[in-house]
């Protein structure tokens, strides 16, 4: 039986390094694609921050009696962003895309996180002024708020 089994071990020896070396690049892969994932999700997370200045900027504007400031604070924003909005999308893309809804997932998430925050706020109108502060500073932009996702971001499209 011992003999059989050494046979065997003959026959399948010389598959065993091909075998080794195939599943050693499944690992990186698998890696590489965890961190896809990871960064795909950072990158959508862009999208939430555009949600979270949308949303409080209007509910802001409509509740402070049509402030204009409100509507120009989100413009500005806009602008000095779309560049990274639309630099996440293409690496989306480059990476295999993100799944299903999860652009949808992360506004919804950003805008919810900022309502709850603004509905918890013993000040509203104290609340909505800060808010236009940090938002007319660029504190709230993206390069400010997720400068590491960012910089991969760059990395991977300037390849």
């Amino acid at each position: 039986m011992l003999t059989r089994f050494l046979g065997v071990v003959r026959l399948l020896r010389p598959l065993i390094f091909p075998a080794v070396i195939w599943l050693a690049t499944l690992v990186p892969a698998a890696a590489q694609d965890a961190a896809d994932a990871e960064l795909i999700g950072e990158l959508m997370a862009f999208h939430g921050s555009h949600a979270i200045v949308s949303a409080m900027t209007t509910h802001c504007y409509e509740t402070t009696g049509l402030d204009p400031a409100f509507k120009a604070a989100s413009d500005n924003w806009y602008l000095r962003n779309i560049g990274f909005l639309e630099l996440a999308d293409r690496v989306i893309a480059r990476l295999g895309g993100g799944e299903e809804g999860q652009q949808q997932a992360a506004e919804t998430y950003g805008g919810s996180q900022i309502m709850s925050a603004y509905n918890q706020a013993a000040d509203k109108d104290g609340f909505c002024r800060a808010f236009l502060e940090q938002v007319d500073s660029g504190a709230l932009d993206i390069d400010k708020q997720l400068p590491e996702a960012l910089d991969k971001a760059q990395d991977i499209a300037a390849q």
